[in-house]
């Protein structure tokens, strides 16, 4: 989520500031069968619930109940979830260089290699 646009990021701050309500309302709400286990009630009912936030173009979607209200509100915890990851800022990033010891260490390590395959050649003549 680090190549988010500045503009959707505040967009989605903006929208995780709203009501359940008004976050409901800026959402295209569509509902489908879910199937699965739950009985003939889930597999005949529309009660599967998918929210998409048409600022951000984010989608969400809640089957794991028999009950479109509680999938409904499964849904808006979710969508609140992603806009908050979609909204953080990325910390920047510092180049960092390796200290003077881990390169002589690596240094060591390598001689210390090379060493044991200098031995070989010359044991084998």
């Amino acid at each position: 989520m680090a190549d988010v646009p500045a503009a959707v990021r505040a967009v989605a701050r903006k929208a995780l500031a709203l009501s359940d309500e008004e976050l409901a309302a800026a959402c295209e709400e569509t509902f489908f069968v879910a199937g699965g286990p739950g009985g003939q009630h889930r597999n005949k009912t529309a009660t599967g619930v998918r929210l998409v936030h048409v600022a951000t173009g984010t989608a969400v979607t809640a089957t794991e109940r028999r009950s479109q209200s509680q999938n409904r509100g499964a849904a808006l915890e979710r969508l609140r979830a992603r806009l908050e990851l979609l909204g953080r800022e990325p910390k920047p990033r510092r180049p960092t260089r390796p200290t003077r010891g881990a390169n002589q260490r690596r240094l060591a390590t390598k001689k210390h290699a090379a060493r044991k395959k200098a031995d070989r050649r010359s044991g084998h003549d």
